[in-house]
């Protein structure tokens, strides 16, 4: 992570605080799951590099039950986050061993596909071809298990070029799907959160928009309203990477129980807000060491 000091000088030298944290939406999301006291087990694919074993033991540092494959050809997943002076966020990708997730990798992972349990899948994991095949591959077992199955988008870039209509098809059946605005307008090609919230429930029970600084929204068919949620004030943002992810964790746990949306959406904004307060895109692990003392 990059967080320019001023605006970026383009074929020279600009000051920067240069940090390095875990990442990974999915992983992101577990990791904030059992900050909130949820049993959370993660299931991904790393390198047989020093950045690959210390994200697998920050992941067990938060309580996640991490199911990482060990890769002896491919580095461990990296993103480069620049963050301008003005605080927009730039992603350079390398998924690394996140591209080989493999079927098998999901097969030695049965364990977790019960009736009662919960799937939520990084929309990241459809979008690479390379391990797509893995991420249908999950959706389908967790089908067969009775499973209740939520999708993210990933991101809006990557899902554009991908296209909407096989994401589409490869979720559908999907209980919920949580999406910002950008990438509902996506797979939609509605410009407003509210109008492409309807379209979605074509293909979703249930879908949820986060649209940034103005909260977010829930909608069901046969609603004739989104319900909305206004976004919990932040007196400074300090980083957003990973907000989306902790309102999936902040969300999903509300949800599942059977809570009022308005409930469930708060408690994602909650979460989100916190997330945005400190640099990264997990909860420090100090936090965690504190609440596990407390």
């Amino acid at each position: 992570m990059a967080r320019a000091a001023f605006p970026l000088a383009k074929g020279s030298d600009t000051p920067a605080a240069v940090t390095t944290h875990g990442g990974g939406s999915g992983a992101n999301v577990a990791s904030w799951l059992a900050l909130e006291g949820v049993e959370a087990a993660f299931v991904g694919r790393r390198g047989s590099d020093i950045a690959g074993r210390n994200r697998d033991m920050e992941l067990m540092g938060y309580g996640v039950d991490a199911r990482l494959v060990m890769d002896q050809e491919r580095p461990t997943g990296t993103c480069v986050v620049l963050i301008t002076h003005k605080g927009d966020r730039t992603m350079l990708s390398d998924p690394g061993a996140n591209a080989a997730l493999l079927p098998e990798d999901i097969e030695r992972c049965r364990d977790l596909f019960n009736q009662g349990t919960h799937l939520h899948l990084s929309g990241y994991s459809l979008i690479n071809e390379g391990s797509r095949k893995a991420a249908i591959h999950t959706l389908e077992l967790a089908r067969k298990a009775q499973m209740s199955i939520s999708v993210d988008g990933g991101s809006s870039s990557p899902l554009k070029r991908m296209g909407a209509e096989p994401f589409l098809e490869w979720t559908q059946g999907a209980r919920l799907l949580v999406v910002n605005a950008t990438e509902a307008e996506v797979l939609t090609g509605r410009d407003t959160p509210d109008q492409a919230a309807k379209v979605l429930t074509a293909w979703y029970p249930q879908v949820v928009i986060m649209n940034g600084a103005d909260g977010a929204l829930w909608y069901t068919n046969g609603r004739p309203e989104p319900i909305t949620v206004a976004a919990e004030p932040v007196d400074k943002i300090i980083d957003g990477t990973g907000a989306g992810d902790a309102f999936v964790a902040g969300f999903l746990p509300v949800w599942l129980d059977g809570k009022p949306p308005t409930e469930a959406l708060t408690a994602g904004c909650r979460l989100a807000a916190r997330a945005m307060q400190h640099l990264g895109a997990r909860p420090t692990l100090d936090v965690v060491d504190n609440q596990i003392k407390n």
